[in-house]
């Protein structure tokens, strides 16, 4: 047609854009490139570091005030965004002696990796568990959960959230007071005795969302790394690692995040490897050091001890390194994406 604007032009393509209209053959290359480019990076957030912080806003921010008094790990990637990767959240909680955190509710599906300290508890649907150092305990989307800390000593932990996969959705819904009456309580437990036990109810039940078993007590997980150590021989790449499992499926303990359980032996040397999904990892115990290599080629090294945390996002090449025997503790987002089939990993050992 005499006069028509031909494919390409500037003018023309310009005109789509002011239309809200996108031409595709500018930006699929990347839209669809070869192999994931995840915008975070890797980061290590030292302890000894980070620990004065926490002490600082125990003195300043009074819990009523804060609600929930937690230090967020925020990507360096990320300014401003809250969060540690592009789908996960996370984060240290600093409860004092005599104080308490009212019980919310809301969409998004948290865990709890207790640092340090005993005696406080979560209530997570009514029913108490009571916290011990290395213990790791859930609170299922939408089921109200408050703290509180009737001991003589601060008690600290990681939280881990799916909060970005749920924004992202748009499917945030909060509470924050319970329906009159309260929530309805349950003996303590209750939870362990359904479903921690190594048996099921006999009478069948729905299956659970996420897990209903809640606790996971650190003696526990600690006790059978232990003993996998005795007999089994180290896996090239991650030493003894555990998943934390749903009693009643076998499968992963929430439908957006798993969570793991590993002991490095005194000398490790893990090999390189590099996996889609983006692992957040906290020191329960020893030294190491785990080296990253960026998209960029630059490597890093996170030379780590007890209480430290880092980041690993989703297709960076990372390896574990043991002075001594250490445990880490790390939760992901791979369930979401094996459900979607977009899981994968690579050896290089």
């Amino acid at each position: 047609m005499s006069g028509a604007a031909t494919v390409g032009s500037n003018g023309w393509e310009d005109g789509l854009r002011a239309r809200h209209l996108i031409p595709l053959w500018q930006v699929m290359r990347g839209m669809l490139p070869s192999e994931p480019t995840p915008p975070a990076v890797a980061h290590h957030w030292r302890a000894a570091d980070f620990n004065p912080d926490l002490e600082r806003a125990a003195r300043e921010i009074s819990a009523e005030l804060a609600e929930r008094r937690v230090l967020l790990f925020e990507n360096p990637s990320y300014p401003g965004e809250s969060r540690i990767t592009a789908t996960l959240h996370a984060g240290i909680q600093y409860l004092l002696p005599g104080e308490t955190a009212a019980p919310h509710r809301h969409a998004q599906s948290a865990l709890r990796f207790i640092l340090e300290g005993a005696g406080a508890y979560t209530e997570v649907g009514g029913e108490r568990f009571t916290m011990a150092a290395g213990d790791l305990i859930l609170t299922p989307a939408f089921a109200w959960h408050g703290h509180g800390n009737p001991g003589n000593a601060a008690v600290a932990w990681l939280d881990g959230l799916d909060l970005p996969i749920v924004r992202l959705m748009g499917t945030t819904f909060a509470e924050m007071k319970p329906p009159a009456g309260g929530v309805p309580k349950m003996p303590e437990g209750a939870a362990m005795a359904r479903f921690g036990s190594g048996m099921l109810p006999a009478e069948a039940e729905a299956i659970s969302v996420a897990s209903p078993r809640i606790h996971y007590p650190y003696v526990q997980a600690r006790g059978a790394l232990a003993q996998l150590a005795k007999g089994a021989q180290a896996d090239p790449v991650h030493g003894y690692r555990l998943a934390y499992a749903h009693p009643q499926t076998g499968g992963p303990i929430m439908p957006t995040m798993a969570a793991y359980l590993q002991l490095l032996p005194q000398g490790f040397a893990g090999g390189f490897y590099r996996t889609t999904e983006a692992l957040v990892f906290s020191v329960a115990e020893g030294e190491g050091r785990t080296t990253v290599i960026g998209l960029d080629g630059i490597e890093k090294t996170f030379t780590w001890s007890r209480h430290d945390h880092f980041v690993i996002p989703g297709w960076l090449r990372f390896r574990h390194e043991a002075n001594r025997e250490a445990v880490l503790f790390s939760f992901s987002d791979k369930p979401l994406q094996h459900t979607m089939g977009l899981w994968r990993e690579v050896r290089e050992h």
